[in-house]
Order: structure tokens, then C-alpha cells, then sequence
């Protein structure tokens, strides 16, 4: 069987085939910022699933899952519905570009002084003051940065590590960095998750979302308080080394700005949820270019030709769900007429069904589109609320709560803590709780909308 193995490809042919996927994603995205235009949306499409293809013999088993179930419920559309297959398209187009988009940001963004002087001074204070400055210095970085901002903030927990050892404090550290940015799945209008709910629940707004799971996230960040280690005192934290008021300011501004033009594009022009979040963090990702060309700078391109993975997940989910979702609206007529407490039953579950899928490795990208492609489609439109509310807050949970979530497994190149330790043994109890209030506010939000 060993001939049936790819072949392997020279360092020539290697850099080749990144350099093709570069532009192939490059012109996925592209696709995804001209989505009005005739075509662009299957073209989107056709360049994400040429990058993936391109990609398959470095790519991990389960984003390789999951593009096979894409191209099965493609033939599935086929045989059943071929109308299904534009809107799926559209879906895979539109996400897919999202995640390339915040990719280039957290790339741009990763260069600047100003984070580094805000991820350095999150380390100073009390214990508690620490702690919290941390969760939500990590939730705030990582509205534009996504995973990034683990990388960014980690590697100072790391360095930590490396020049003093293993201490209460780096332990702590790192359970407000994991805490932190697990929050931001439930809170960030950036974030794929509420992207993708949205996408999936149509009928839902950014607004009443939002006003259910930020409170939720900012409890949860405190709830963790209860859930750490002992530590001394410490604030060495050089002066040089802190950010100033102008740094939280120009940081601040820019999350703003970002979020504003996903109102205007949103609002006042029609266009989808993802497709706005596409085009605003591409104009300040333009704007970065554009000044540091004023400055005499010329930074690199960014290479996104190692991105099948993140595509093949991100594009073939939006894929199937669209699929789901259009098979499933195809056979039924209106809600099913089922009890209020079954409703409510029903949300309570959707938080613990993303938590115990994440502990089996399924990523929550993949749970979303399930769920949201198969209930959405049945959900009282009048209580959709009680549905985005707990998938949001069962994917907040589940990203810092499980050991296979992405910025766990980055926590643990960073800082040598296991993923099953630094996510899941240290964070237990305060994941089942999270998950308590999250099902119990689902099933409250679905009762009273109904």
C-alpha cells in the first residue's frame, strides 16, 4: 500500500504550491469583498475548495473530515436540489473570506508597538487585579486579533516561564489568558462564532444578541476569580514597558472602528453580517498599508498559503450547514408543535451538546453548523433569541473549557502546560457552571420570547 502514498515534493515544488495557494486565497478573498458581483460568490467558493485540495497532504485529519462531508452534501444538493448548492456557496464564500480577513489583521496588527506595550502591561498589579487585566485585556485583543491575541498575550506567560520557572503566577496567567479569550466567542462582533450564527439564524440581531451575551461573558471572566491558585504580590513590570493612555486609545479606537463600519455596512447598505466584517477589517487593514507607506515602510505580504486547514473547516462547514438548512426547510412547514417546555428543554441543551462534542474533538465550528442548520430551520422565528444565545455562550465555554480548542493547543506549544490541565482540569468547575447559567439563560430567553 505504501505506492498508493503521495508523493513527496521537492523544496522547489513545495514553495510552489504554497505560493499557489497565496494567490488562490488571495482570490478567495477578493471574491468574498465583491460578493455582489455576478459569479463572485461561486468563484469565492471554487478558489477555497482549490486551496483546501492544494493543501490536502499537509492538512490534519479533521479539517480533512469535514471537507469530505462537503463534497458529499454537494452531491447530495445535486441529486436533490441544485438550488441548493448557490446559497451553500454563497455561505462558504462569505465566512471563508471573513476568516482570511481577520487572518491579515491579526498579522498587521501583530507588528504593532502598541500591543506589545498593552499585552506587557496586563502583568502588573495584585494578583486579582492581574488576573482580570489579563481575561479581559485577551477578550478585548482578541475582538480583532481572534487567536492571535493568545499568541500575542501567551508568549508573555511564556517568557515568564522561561526566565523564572513555573509559578502560581504563570499558572493564573494562564488561566485568564484561555478564560479571556474563551469569552470572546459570546461577546465579539467579529468572532466567527456570532458570524456564523448569524448566518444561520437569519432572523436574529447583532443587538439582542449581543445584550444577553456580554453580561454573560463579563460574569464569567469574574466568576473565574474563584477558580485560581494562591499567588504573592508582585508588580515589576518595567515603566518603559507599559502602555499609556495614547496606546489604549489608538487600540481602542481602531476596535471601533471596526465595529462602526460593520453597523454602517450592515445597516445602512443591507449587506450580510459576514460580508460587512469582511470588507471593515479589510479597510483597516488597507489603512495600515497606506500609512505605513507614508512612514517609508514596505512590510511583506502576508503569505496565506498554509490557510487549508482553517478553510477547509470554516468553508466546508458554512457549506453543510447551508445544505442542512436548505434540505431541512424543504420538508417542513412552519415550527413543530411541540410543548413550551420542550422548547426551552431543547435550548438548555445546546450549550452542554457544543461542550461535549468539543471534549470529543469536534471542533465547534462544525457543532454550530449542525446545530444551527437543523434547529434554526424548525425554531419558533419569535424565540430565536433563546437558540443564538445558547450557542454563543456553548462555544464561549467550550473554547476555554475543552483541551482540543485551538488556543488551548497554543497555550501548550507556548507555555508546556497540557492542554488537558491548563483547559479542562483547572477550569472544570468553572466550565460547568458557565454551562449551567448559559442552557439555563436559553431556556429562560425561549421561554418568555414564546
Amino acid at each position: 500500500m505504501a505506492c498508493l502514498d503521495p508523493l513527496p515534493l521537492t523544496p522547489f515544488l513545495w514553495s510552489q504550491a504554497v505560493l499557489l495557494r497565496s494567490v488562490l486565497a488571495y482570490v478567495a478573498l477578493a471574491a468574498a469583498l465583491l460578493a455582489l458581483l455576478p459569479g463572485a460568490e461561486m468563484l469565492g467558493a471554487a478558489a477555497v475548495a482549490l486551496v483546501v485540495m492544494l493543501g490536502w497532504q499537509d492538512m490534519r485529519k479533521v479539517p480533512r473530515a469535514v471537507f469530505i462531508v462537503a463534497i458529499l452534501a454537494l452531491v447530495f444538493a445535486l441529486g436533490r436540489d441544485p438550488a441548493l448548492i448557490g446559497q451553500a456557496a454563497a455561505n462558504m464564500s462569505r465566512l471563508a473570506g471573513l476568516v482570511l480577513a481577520v487572518m491579515l489583521l491579526s498579522s498587521v496588527l501583530g507588528r504593532s508597538g502598541d500591543l506589545r506595550r498593552i499585552s506587557a502591561s496586563l502583568f502588573s498589579g495584585k494578583p486579582a487585579t492581574r488576573y482580570l487585566s489579563l481575561a479581559f485585556g485577551t477578550a478585548l485583543v482578541s475582538i480583532p486579533l481572534n487567536f492571535g491575541s493568545v499568541a500575542v498575550v501567551g508568549s508573555l506567560v511564556a517568557e515568564r516561564i522561561r526566565s523564572r520557572g513555573d509559578s502560581p503566577e504563570t499558572r493564573n496567567a494562564t488561566r485568564a489568558v484561555l478564560r479571556g479569550f474563551g469569552s470572546s466567542p459570546a461577546f465579539s462582533p467579529l468572532s466567527i462564532s456570532v458570524v456564523l450564527t448569524l448566518t444561520l439564524l437569519p432572523g436574529l440581531g447583532i443587538f439582542s444578541l449581543l445584550a444577553l451575551a456580554i453580561p454573560f461573558s463579563v460574569a464569567l471572566i469574574l466568576a473565574g476569580l474563584v477558580w485560581r491558585v494562591p499567588e504573592p504580590t508582585q508588580t515589576d513590570v518595567a515603566a518603559e514597558q507599559t502602555a499609556g493612555w495614547a496606546s489604549w486609545t489608538r487600540f481602542g479606537g481602531l476596535i471601533l472602528a471596526i465595529c462602526a463600519g460593520v453597523f454602517v455596512f450592515t445597516h445602512s447598505y443591507s449587506l450580510s453580517y459576514a460580508h460587512s466584517v469582511t470588507l471593515s477589517c479589510m479597510a483597516a487593514v488597507i489603512a495600515a498599508r497606506l500609512l505605513s507607506w507614508l512612514q517609508r515602510q514596505n512590510p511583506p505580504l502576508v503569505n496565506m498559503g498554509n490557510v487549508s486547514n482553517e478553510l477547509a473547516i470554516v468553508g466546508g462547514s458554512a457549506f453543510i450547514g447551508a445544505v442542512i438548512s436548505g434540505a431541512v426547510l424543504g420538508q417542513v412547514s412552519g415550527s413543530p408543535e411541540w410543548p413550551l417546555w420542550a422548547w426551552a428543554l431543547l435550548a438548555a441543551s445546546v450549550p452542554w451538546t457544543y461542550f461535549v462534542a468539543g471534549l470529543l474533538g469536534v471542533n465547534p465550528i462544525v457543532v454550530g453548523t449542525l446545530v444551527g442548520g437543523i434547529l434554526g430551520a424548525v425554531w419558533p422565528s419569535e424565540a430565536v433569541l433563546g437558540l443564538g444565545i445558547g450557542m454563543v455562550t456553548g462555544w464561549s465555554v467550550t473554547a476555554f473549557g475543552t483541551p482540543f480548542a485551538a488556543n488551548a493547543l497554543i497555550m501548550e506549544r507556548l507555555t508546556g502546560y497540557p492542554a488537558r490541565d491548563a483547559s479542562l482540569r483547572w477550569s472544570l468547575a468553572l466550565s460547568f457552571s458557565g454551562l449551567a447559567v448559559a442552557g439555563l439563560l436559553a431556556a429562560v430567553t425561549t421561554t418568555l420570547l414564546l
